[in-house]
């Protein structure tokens, strides 16, 4: 395909030609609108209407501080109130147990809109062989429609759950949905007083086996404590063990007591050998003896030192009084090493208690390691006595609590009825007036889409792309003075009337005009043929949408074709052109090269219809040319052009086709509803234009347009092209 020639998909939706449509059938649209809403409105006021009833339950914990059991902890109040709880509630609810109670209570199986009855057409199916019939039991059915008009469901973030029924009578509908919580509430408080008479009834016999292991655990414990002599002491502690403890604290006592006694008699010692005088020893001064011993040494020293101021020292007084000084002295030796004895005497017998007290604590420490062990065994036996005692405790204390509750009929359930059921006054279904404004919207929408398809599908409302025509528009050479000329005059032209009669011979005279319209020269209309403006015309006031042309004189003549293909296109209908003529003379002036895919491709069945079609170079109008293929074989799918013709019609307003020379017989295959064949005349005088219009009036295709280009010069070819 040429670069410069747009595409056939390159069209825009003309949203005007689409509006029209919508305002040429709006009483279509209308009429059928008002129907539908009209028969929707009866239909609704023919149906049954229906109720809806509601109750609402709040799943909680009944129990208080007071009543709730001392084995019961938080845990199980929050297992029923988290989501997956209240979830399962909603399921408890719709189950077949609950819904049967309800359905027997209320006698639903008595009522019509519960007898579940097969269609029309399962009994039509049964009737001719081709179902079994239902052996679905009644109590089924009743169950089935139940849960057909039943809707269960929680409260989002809540543990509230709502139960709601839909019924023809609006009192079944509020019975139902309260017989319904009823039965919720009575099924949980029944679960609820099986579960504690299940539990009273295993909990007696085990009450009974645990009190025999009991008492055989206690046995146990005190028939090892005699047979191990395992003697108990103070703060519960084995004899034994008791003993050592205070043996060792004896021991260490003595210890330190035997160490203070060697201390003092090693310093007593220490100062006798050293020459120290005994009595500053603070041991030795203890001593009674030594103290009065001392007195009168004082005194004898006193009485010395008070005679010596009277007499000298020979003095048999003195001499005698230090002889008794001196005796004292001697006593006081003597009798600090009689204190020194006496201190080694009570280290020695601080030793030997120390090395009696050893020994026994060693023998307490292995009597106190065999008490431990067989401890360890007492402990393990009294453990398990201990665990038996409270596991039966707190057998006890639940079988009191759960006979207590089946005494005095005291299950709350955890869930409370907070909002019941009232009979409706209201139906729900069928809402009449928004489902008949519904009906009459949806089918006002549905008729306008259907209208708009219906235009756009027909090919009415497209026309080519405006970028496209004004990219050819951008890469058009120059064109010739001739067509500058043609525009002028289609500018200042007058506009025909809408409805131009195709022109006698008494009226097709040649125009007098003034100016360039004067000044050209122009062809007599002896044949009562009209010129190119016309021509388009009478196509566009008939609404023809395929115009013949058949060329007599030969190639020269189908520039005629081209001419008023642009003359229709430039009035702004979509125009294609297919070239037919054996050397492709309508085509040459219209494309830069005749090289391109055309009929003979799309009747050889080598090529699309987007391969075919390109735009002329000088106007909006598009173009077929004759193609590449090879002729004959083309030929062979010549069948195939009455159905091509027929769907070009569609796509576009008028379809002009260039014969060439052809016959009444070619011309016939190609005609159609809306079809005018058109005779292209150079020389009014030729005789085979006379005879080709002699001869299509007879093969029965009317009479002939005959047209000629008298007025027009054709425009300059592009450079290396020749003029059509």
């Amino acid at each position: 395909m040429n670069s410069r020639a747009p595409d056939v998909n390159d069209v825009d939706v003309d949203l005007g030609r689409l509006l029209a449509s919508v305002r040429r059938d709006w009483r279509r649209i209308l009429l059928v609108s008002l129907v539908v809403a009209a028969a929707v409105f009866v239909l609704l006021l023919l149906v049954t209407p229906l109720y809806r009833a509601e109750t609402r339950v709040l799943i909680e914990t009944r129990e208080s501080v007071y009543t709730r059991p001392q084995a019961a902890g938080t845990n199980s109040d929050s297992a029923i109130l988290d989501e997956e709880g209240v979830a399962s509630q909603v399921e408890v609810i719709t189950s077949s147990e609950v819904l049967t109670r309800v359905a027997r209570e209320l006698n639903l199986a008595s009522r019509e809109e519960f007898k579940a009855t097969d269609s029309l057409l399962e009994r039509t199916l049964i009737t001719v062989g081709l179902k079994s019939p239902s052996s679905i039991p009644p109590e089924e059915r009743v169950l089935r429609a139940f849960r057909e008009k039943l809707n269960v469901y929680r409260v989002e973030d809540s543990r509230v759950i709502v139960i709601q029924f839909s019924s023809e009578d609006p009192e079944l509908a509020a019975q139902v949905v309260n017989a319904v919580a009823d039965a919720y509430v009575a099924n949980q408080r029944e679960a609820k007083l099986q579960s504690n008479v299940d539990a009273t009834e295993w909990l007696e016999p085990e009450i009974a086996d645990l009190s025999e292991r009991v008492r055989e655990a206690e046995a146990r414990v005190a028939e090892f404590r005699a047979q191990s002599d395992l003697l108990i002491g103070r703060n519960n502690t084995v004899l034994a063990t008791q003993q050592l403890a205070e043996l060792s604290s004896e021991l260490s006592r003595v210890r330190v007591s035997r160490s203070a006694a060697e201390a003092k008699a090693e310093s007593v010692r220490a100062a006798i050998e050293s020459g120290v005088p005994p009595e500053t020893l603070p041991d030795v001064l203890a001593s009674g003896l030594i103290q009065r011993l001392r007195e009168r040494q004082v005194e004898l020293q006193a009485e010395i030192a008070e005679l010596s101021t009277t007499l000298l020292d020979n003095h048999p007084r003195i001499r005698a009084l230090r002889s008794q000084l001196s005796d004292l002295d001697t006593q006081i030796r003597a009798e600090s090493e009689k204190v020194l004895a006496g201190l080694e005497t009570e280290a020695g017998t601080a030793r030997r208690r120390e090395e009696e007290l050893a020994a026994e604590v060693e023998r307490l420490k292995a009597e106190s390691a065999r008490a431990e062990e067989q401890q360890v065994e007492l402990r393990a036996l009294e453990r398990q006595a201990a665990a038996q005692r409270e596991l039966l405790e707190s057998y006890l204390t639940r079988y009191r609590e759960a006979a207590a509750r089946r005494d005095r009929n005291y299950l709350p359930v955890d869930a409370r009825i907070f909002s019941r059921a009232i009979v409706p006054s209201e139906s729900y279904f069928p809402k009449v007036g928004p489902l008949t404004l519904a009906a009459f919207a949806a089918t006002l929408l549905l008729m306008l889409i259907f209208t708009l398809l219906k235009e756009l599908f027909s090919g009415r409302a497209l026309r080519p792309a405006e970028g496209a025509l004004e990219a050819e528009s951008t890469d058009m050479p120059v064109l010739a003075p001739a067509v500058a000329e043609e525009e002028t005059e289609t500018v200042e032209r007058e506009a025909a009337p809408a409805a131009t009669p195709p022109p006698t011979a008494s009226t097709a005279e040649p125009k007098q005009g003034t100016g360039a319209e004067a000044s050209r020269p122009y062809r007599s209309r002896s044949l009562g043929e009209i010129d190119i403006e016309m021509a388009a015309e009478a196509l566009i006031s008939k609404g023809i949408a395929r115009a013949i042309f058949v060329s007599p004189e030969g190639d020269e003549a189908a520039a005629t074709a081209v001419l008023v293909a642009r003359e229709v296109a430039d009035a702004g209908l979509r125009v294609l052109l297919i070239d037919l003529t054996a050397s492709g003379a309508a085509s040459r002036p219209m494309l830069e090269s005749t090289a391109y895919a055309g009929i003979t491709n799309l009747l050889a069945v080598r090529a699309q219809f987007a391969d075919v079609i390109h735009a002329d170079l000088y106007s909006s109008c598009h173009i077929i040319p004759v193609g590449t293929a090879d002729p004959e074989h083309a030929m062979r799918g010549f069948d195939r052009l009455p159905i091509i013709l027929n769907s070009l019609t569609i796509a576009y307003d008028v379809v002009v086709v260039e014969c060439g020379a052809a016959d009444a017989a070619a011309v016939k295959c190609l005609m159609g509803d809306d079809a005018q064949v058109l005779v292209s005349v150079l020389d009014p005088q030729e005789n085979r234009v006379t005879a080709t219009a002699a001869a299509l009036a007879d093969g029965g295709l009317g009479k002939p347009l005959l047209v000629t280009p008298a007025g027009y010069v054709p425009p300059s070819a592009p450079p290396g092209r020749d003029a059509a």
